[in-house]
């Protein structure tokens, strides 16, 4: 295992695009460094005084660095700018985790070492909803999974939004550099879909959600007409691919081992 009071990992490290999340990002952080190192986080364009506290953490921990974007592209954008200074510095997987608290810390270990085990594959997470969550929410992710079943043809994706996974850097950088778009709320979908479309087969742990209140800090960017339009329209056009792809992705199934279990 490796920790904030262990050495760094030279393979493995956490990444944490944030976007206006306020004090709740620095909770995020502290915990996240408290289950390993190195962490970086990538500031989206935020303009709630997050980077410079993020800044001052970082100059007082070598196991953290923070990256600030001038404006704010989105979070998959985020994520690219971390993947590629990554890869740039020899990581080859990243473990992806949201700043508002959402996400479990305390499993970052345990999904590095299952990455550590199945370097090749994605380690994703599979939400585990409390009282807490938002039924809507809950609820229209059934319609986004079964999507994403039939565009990887029952490849194994348990969950297509929840955004705790760890991924192999240079797979996703790929997939990322190919197209313009996973630049916003679409990106943990498509990821997903695409690197399942490379042949990178999924491995899902559980792992718990946590919504936190407006009274804990708790702060949400989604917009449920502007993002579920802009899922519907990443559907469409991975179903237009997913067409042009079926004869090669049906072989696959074919010859494919069954997904791998954890």
């Amino acid at each position: 295992m490796t920790g904030a009071g262990a050495g760094a990992s030279t393979t493995h490290l956490v990444l944490i695009p944030s976007y206006n999340t306020g004090a709740q990002v620095l909770a995020t952080v502290r915990a996240a460094r408290a289950a390993w190192c190195p962490v970086w986080v990538v500031v989206d364009g935020s303009d709630d005084g997050s980077d410079a506290a993020l800044q001052r953490l970082a100059d007082a921990d070598p196991g953290l660095r923070v990256w600030v974007l001038e404006r704010n592209a989105g979070k998959g954008a985020a994520v690219l700018h971390g993947l590629e200074r990554a890869a740039a510095a020899g990581y080859t997987h990243a473990l992806t985790m949201d700043a508002d608290g959402q996400h479990p810390a305390a499993l970052i270990a345990d999904f590095m070492a299952a990455s550590q085990r199945r370097p090749q594959a994605m380690i994703l997470g599979r939400p585990v909803f409390d009282a807490s969550a938002p039924l809507l929410r809950v609820r229209g992710r059934r319609v986004s999974n079964w999507w994403t079943d039939l565009e990887t043809l029952g490849a194994g994706v348990a969950d297509s939004l929840y955004g705790f996974r760890v991924y192999p850097v240079a797979e996703l950088i790929a997939v990322m550099r190919r197209q313009r778009w996973m630049r916003r709320f679409d990106f943990d979908t498509e990821a997903v879909v695409r690197l399942a479309w490379r042949g990178v087969k999924p491995i899902n742990r559980d792992a718990p959600v946590r919504y936190l209140s407006a009274a804990e800090g708790g702060v949400s960017h989604f917009r449920y007409g502007r993002d579920n339009l802009l899922l519907t329209w990443m559907h469409i056009r991975l179903m237009l691919e997913f067409a042009l792809r079926l004869p090669g992705l049906l072989w696959r199934r074919a010859t494919r081992r069954p997904p791998f279990q954890d």
